[in-house]
């Protein structure tokens, strides 16, 4: 069984791209920050994995997802390889991401930020009947 499962932040935003074939399909590539659970002095503290996601899922991410996003993803581990210009074999592990949800507070998203950002006035809590405009 090929299955994965990570709680991290996104490193900066989205990679997103279209891939032009038959059936378009969006493509979202992003690196995902998941802290280790023990930490020796001298190492990093934290993991940085790549994750690429398709289709529905990667439409997901481009319109809710943005660097520092704290992200719960369950996907699969893939590995591949290539030829690069200079004729040297590069091997390849990705995260394909099947599935997406928010593990942070809903204020850690810039999403959050704009959803807030409507036609409403703020008031404050402390305010009494007397003091509202209305």
């Amino acid at each position: 069984m090929n299955k994965t499962l990570l709680i991290g932040r996104t490193t900066k935003d989205p990679d997103i791209r279209y891939a032009q074939s038959e059936q378009p399909m969006t493509i979202a590539r992003f690196n995902l920050a998941v802290d280790r659970r023990f930490k020796k002095e001298g190492e990093q503290s934290a993991d940085f994995i790549s994750c690429v996601a398709f289709g529905k899922t990667a439409e997901f991410i481009e319109k809710y997802v943005f660097k520092g996003t704290k992200i719960a993803v369950e996907g699969r581990i893939q590995t591949g390889s290539y030829t690069n210009k200079d004729g040297n074999k590069v091997y390849t592990t990705d995260v394909v991401v099947e599935q997406v949800e928010f593990a942070g507070a809903k204020t850690d998203s810039k999403s959050a930020a704009k959803e807030s950002n409507d036609d409403f006035m703020n008031v404050a809590d402390e305010l009494d009947d007397e003091g509202l405009p209305f």
